[in-house]
């Protein structure tokens, strides 16, 4: 095998001039946006700081249900479906929606304020096998260098400052959330602090209801909300080092620095939410002050060598599991590329693409802390884009592909968190809204686990009712254990929440004239059909994806209870319900125009180049249709996809990357790549229409936007490049690892390592001439010495683990 795949490092030559032109850093808890200006501002967030209280959901329910939504109610609108009585359907179904889920929100700004820089020279460098931002510059001629990085080892944020002559600088904290205190001075070792005390809202609307009360914050004590005794506090602490004088400004957020040649910052947070989130008691508010100030003080102290250098250690320990290069490898330098990606072929662009999208995890995503949102772990706004939330019927998922695939399996632990809380609230309004067992989740969720339909009572049901989101949150748990093969976890964890999503979708399938198994009422998310009387809608009955979601859902639930068994009576029950329901499911359907049907009837898409794919979901990232196993239900896929043609935002187009690699279509996936890969001509700063009539395309910071700025993208066009050069199976021996199986035909040499496979191995690859030429397969999760199949153009051989292969001598010459 050749040697490993060079690291990437991005490159700017002038600081941001606005948020979409920052350096993303973080750690999972806390995020910052390095801007590098004058100000050396960095935008701060932590993962934690939300707007609500846990028992929002719980409240939000008990609304709902005194509306009138309960299962009578939903009887009823089955027979208002049954009857296409489509504006009595609406009515209906908008009683069960509850309010919307809540918003992340911005912790503030940290500034190491310099007065001015010379931006001539200026250079940013973004180090993603390290995740270090290091910057250069000069002031008043005096070379400065500056590195920014935020470490999950010592769980802060680092700002070093080096200059060759002595300069002076202003540190500040500020935040838009409503501060309830602040404290400054200079410690017995000459370390100086600022902290602030901040509140968050405990109930906040998206933007996109303008005539809502934006936020609502507490008025009086910790049981004025809800009778809940949360108390919505947060802490945010910085502490100076530096061999210059710090003076603490009195009255303000400010030290003033003099005379230093080295400055090192040590940014910490302390929140109750957090604690929360961790199962821990609440703090009094004194004491988050202290606790951050204290931690801060304690890193400061350590040193900035010592800091980097653990910092460097773990990060590459994460970001070197895997790499991409293509082309024929020349050195083991790092190489530079150019932020702006100008003039870069797509070679270098998938490559920059693939490593940015296991950066911006390793940097968005570690266990104890919330997953990744809408934005990853960044954002500058109080009312972000569609709250910042977790949409799932798409987007959370999404930002998960790459975890399991890409070796970062213990990031994937949040999102698993965060299925646990919202099958908590779920099984409530399972129970209460539908008279089902089990859990259920829709539209949107938050770190509180909200699992109500959200729109307040008037948005469309087209996007507002959808009861298969924890289905689809299921597919992560199934991922979990089939690339981890933790059978502890799979008996402790994953299979009761498995249990718990197949006990609602039992209840929630309903006998057809013919026997056969459906839904009621049913959507497609966000779609409307059109019938051929011209009428259109939102809901109707069995969509493709439900059908998909159930099928996936309780097969794998019988799987895992074979892998593990259960002893509990109401288990083996369940077992037995799911076996006899899977034969009756209503199969999916084929038109005339040999595409999918989206819906149950014959309805068509009332937009046929509508952005979400949901009726494909089988194809990618279930994996039911496949071009070997279901080759007709593949050619419709197929079909379906050119139908619905290119184009949309950085989610979309990632989702089409990833279906067409599933069907080997390289080539199309590359253009498709090419076209999501295109710097946003536009202000990224207006948001686009949601339906995705307006292109999006790459920030000048790489964000993928559509605009507005969404991190799935990112996420989705790094995992849809590993299925385009391994493809996976559900592990079975009639489903091989899948050696290029969708390889374009520009590029025709590289070297992929470390993307894992189910069942736990990992592979490392070469290709030249578009050939397999060196293969190794490692077993990373302890399964011993084994033999794994796998194909390339449509040959199979059988490969043992742990041992280098030459794989041209497995395939030898192939046309």
């Amino acid at each position: 095998m050749s040697t490993a795949p060079r690291p990437v490092r991005l490159r700017w030559t002038a600081p941001a001039a606005r948020w979409g032109e920052a350096t993303p850093v973080g750690n999972g808890e806390i995020g910052g946006m390095v801007l590098g200006d004058a100000r050396g501002r960095i935008g701060l967030n932590d993962a934690s700081l939300w707007s609500g209280t846990p028992d929002g959901p719980r409240r939000a329910l008990d609304a709902v249900v005194a509306g009138g939504a309960g299962p009578e109610r939903l009887a009823q609108v089955r027979d208002a479906v049954a009857r296409h009585d489509d504006d009595e359907t609406e009515r209906l179904l908008r009683t069960f929606e509850g309010p919307w889920s809540q918003e992340f929100l911005p912790l503030g700004d940290l500034d190491l304020d310099l007065g001015r820089i010379d931006t001539t020279g200026y250079e940013r460098v973004l180090d993603l096998s390290s995740a270090v931002v290091d910057e250069t510059f000069l002031l008043d001629g005096v070379p400065v260098r500056r590195a920014t990085w935020v470490s999950a080892a010592d769980g802060a944020l680092v700002v070093e400052l080096v200059a060759d002559s002595p300069v002076s600088a202003v540190v500040r904290l500020r935040s838009p959330l409503r501060v309830a205190g602040s404290d400054a001075g200079v410690s017995d070792g000459g370390l100086a602090h600022l902290s602030l005390l901040m509140e968050t809202p405990v109930d906040g609307a998206p933007k996109h209801e303008p005539d809502a009360v934006a936020h609502v914050w507490r008025e009086g004590g910790p049981e004025a909300v809800g009778g809940s005794g949360f108390d919505p506090a947060a802490a945010v602490a910085v502490a100076v080092r530096t061999d210059g004088a710090a003076t603490v400004v009195p009255g303000t957020h400010e030290v003033v620095i003099t005379g230093a040649r080295r400055v090192l910052l040590a940014v910490t947070t302390e929140t109750n939410a957090r604690r929360w989130w961790r199962h821990e008691p609440q703090a009094p508010r004194d004491e988050l002050v202290a606790r951050a100030a204290r931690h801060a003080q304690d890193v400061a102290a350590s040193g900035a060598g010592a800091l980097r250098a653990r910092h460097e250690a773990a990060a590459r320990e994460l970001l070197g599991r895997s790499g991409l290069e293509l082309g024929v490898p020349a050195g083991d330098e790092p190489v530079d590329v150019d932020a702006l990606l100008a003039d870069a072929d797509d070679r270098a662009l998938a490559r920059v693409i693939y490593a940015y999208g296991r950066y911006l995890l390793v940097s968005s995503s570690r266990p104890g802390s919330p997953p990744a949102n809408l934005q990853g772990i960044w954002n500058a706004s109080m009312r972000p884009p569609w709250s910042s939330n977790y949409t799932i019927n798409i987007n959370t998922q999404m930002n998960y592909w790459l975890a399991e695939r890409t070796g970062l399996g213990e990031l994937h632990e949040p999102l698993l968190d965060l299925i646990e809380r919202v099958a908590g609230e779920g099984r409530a309004v399972a129970g209460e809204l539908y008279g089902a067992r089990g859990w259920v989740a829709h539209h949107n969720t938050d770190p509180w686990g909200y699992a109500l339909p959200v729109g307040a009572g008037h948005s469309p049901t087209s996007w507002a009712f959808w009861p298969m989101g924890g289905l689809w949150l299921a597919d992560h748990l199934w991922q979990r254990w089939e690339y981890g093969r933790d059978r502890d976890e799979l008996a402790g964890r994953v299979l009761p929440l498995l249990l718990g999503a197949s006990a609602f979708a039992l209840d929630w399938l309903v006998a057809g004239p013919d026997g056969t198994l459906g839904t009621s009422p049913s959507t497609s998310p966000e779609n409307f059909f059109l019938r051929a009387d011209g009428t259109s809608g939102a809901v109707s009955t069995s969509s493709a994806m439900d059908l998909s979601l159930i099928r996936a859902t309780l097969e794998r639930t019988l799987a895992a209870a074979e892998a593990v068994g259960v002893a509990d009576a109401a288990d083996a029950t369940l077992l037995d319900e799911i076996r006899a329901a899977l034969p009756r499911i209503a199969p999916l359907r084929v038109a005339d125009d040999g595409t999918l049907y989206e819906w149950g009837d014959d309805s068509a898409s009332l937009e046929p180049h509508h952005r979400h794919l949901s009726l494909l979901i089988g194809l990618h990232p279930l994996h039911a249709v496949d071009v070997e196993r279901t080759p007709e239900l593949a050619d419709a896929a197929r079909r379906t996809l050119d139908a619905r043609g290119p184009g949309a935002m950085g989610w979309s187009w990632s989702w089409k990357i990833a279906m067409r690699a599933r069907l080997g279509d390289g080539d199309v996936a590359r253009d498709l790549l090419r076209e999501a890969t295109t710097p946003y001509p536009g202000d990224p700063d207006l948001d686009a229409p949601p339906d995705g009539s307006e292109w999006g395309g790459l920030l000048p910071n790489l964000f993928s936007t559509h605009p507005p700025f969404q991190i799935d993208g990112n996420f989705g066009l790094a995992a849809a490049i590993a299925e385009m050069l391994v493809g996976t199976g559900e592990g079975t021996p009639d489903s091989p690892v899948r050696l290029l199986p969708a390889l374009p035909a520009a590029w025709p040499d590289g070297r992929i390592t470390g993307v894992r496979t189910r069942g736990g191995v990992a592979v490392d690859l070469d290709w030249r001439g578009g050939r397999p030429v060196a293969l190794r397969l490692h077993d990373v999760v302890g399964a011993g010495p084994r033999d794994v199949t796998v194909s390339f153009a449509g040959r199979t051989r059988t490969v043992p683990v742990g041992s280098p292969v030459a794989a041209d001598s497995l395939f030898g010459e192939t046309s």
